[in-house]
Order: C-alpha cells, then structure tokens, then sequence
C-alpha cells in the first residue's frame, strides 16, 4: 500500500511540473521566471509583429527563428494565451526532465511526459538498457540554449519544435557500478531538436513531446 501511495504522489508531482513549465497561463498556475534576454518584450497577445517588419525584433533573437514567426502567430490567434517566452523557458526545464527520467529508467515519468510513439521509443531502450546489464550515469550539465526552430497549427494541433545545444557528461556503467565507457570529466556537446504538442482547444494545458531528432 505504502509504494501504491508513493506512485501516485510521482504521478501527481510529473503532472503539476510539466503543467507548470509548458501549460498555458491561466494566473493561477506557478509562474515561470522568463530568460533576462527575452523577458522585455516577448510574444504576447496584443502585441503583434508586422510581417514587413525590420530585423529590430525583441523577440527573434531570444526565442524564436524568423522561420517559426508565422507558426507562432497561427498558435496565439488559436489561443491567446501562448506565450513563446514562457515555452521556450518551460521547454527547457522539460528537456532535463525527461533527459534524466530517461536515464534513470523511470517509465512512469515518461509516459507522462510524451506521447505513445515516443514512449515506446524510450520505454524499448530502457528495456534494452536492463537486458545488457547497463545503468547510465549521465548528467545534463549545461543547455547552452534553446530556440524555436519552428511552429505550425494543423487544425486544433499546434506543434513547437526547439533546438537545443546542450553539453552532457555521459556514462554507461555495468549493474556492478563498473565504468563501461564515458567519463563525467568530459562534457559532450549534445544538439537536439525535439517536437512538442497540444490541441489548443484542449481542456489539458498540457504540452507533450511528439518527436525527437539530432540536428543536422
């Protein structure tokens, strides 16, 4: 009974962080402080940008590529509540979440965090990961940064995708602790760009992960 009532407080915890660094602001969820650079002027409702607008954008060098500017309107005009700012900050806390849920094997925070095909995903590598007696010992050192690469509203479905260049000390050990290959003195820069999802008329703020990728 006692690992039944821990289980569903995980659950409960999984569900309340993601809600709270990719869920739509309502004013009553936990606010999210915003990147020094973006925080003066991001996408907002209200505050449109020109398609013939110069380069001085506030917003373009922080978050978003010029690329995604029209996905990112199509999104806001679907649910004014979106704010590419406050995403592209919660996408970041979501990348290490996951990451180190992956690398901990813990499927119940996964399935939290992504949809069906991208479980299986991870879900058939931890499988893998237990069958070859191997344990990772990673650590996400640092997102050296993050950016909307692109942003598309297909019927109720927005999509976000974000690049992120991070540097990860990876370690692959045997179920005895012995070190198989990596070492955590040597970061490795990682690129990732990584797909998330939610239907915007949705009563769920929740965004998940649809799709990962290495950048080209």
């Amino acid at each position: 009974m006692t690992t039944v009532v821990i289980l569903a407080m995980v659950f409960l915890f999984v569900a309340f962080r993601l809600w709270s660094v990719l869920g739509r602001r309502t004013g009553h969820e936990q606010t999210i402080a915003r990147p020094a650079e973006a925080a003066s002027a991001p996408l907002s409702p209200g505050r449109s940008i020109p398609d013939a607008s110069p380069v001085p954008n506030p917003v373009r060098p922080a978050v978003v590529e010029p690329r995604a500017e029209t996905g990112i309107r199509a999104i806001i005009a679907a649910d004014s509540s979106f704010d590419a700012a406050q995403f592209i900050d919660g996408a970041r806390s979501a990348y290490r979440m996951i990451l180190e849920a992956f690398w901990r094997g813990d499927e119940v925070a996964l399935k939290r965090l992504t949809d069906e095909s991208v479980y299986a995903a991870f879900a058939g590598a931890i499988e893998a990961r237990k069958a070859a007696g191997e344990v990772l010992d990673n650590r996400l050192v640092t997102i050296e940064h993050a950016v909307i690469e692109q942003a598309q509203l297909n019927g109720r479905m927005a999509s976000v995708t974000v690049r992120f260049d991070a540097d990860i000390a990876a370690v692959t050990r045997n179920v005895a602790g012995d070190v198989l290959a990596g070492s955590l003195s040597d970061a490795v820069p990682t690129h990732d760009v990584w797909t998330f999802g939610r239907e915007v008329r949705s009563a769920d703020p929740n965004w998940l992960l649809i799709e990962t990728d290495e950048a080209a």
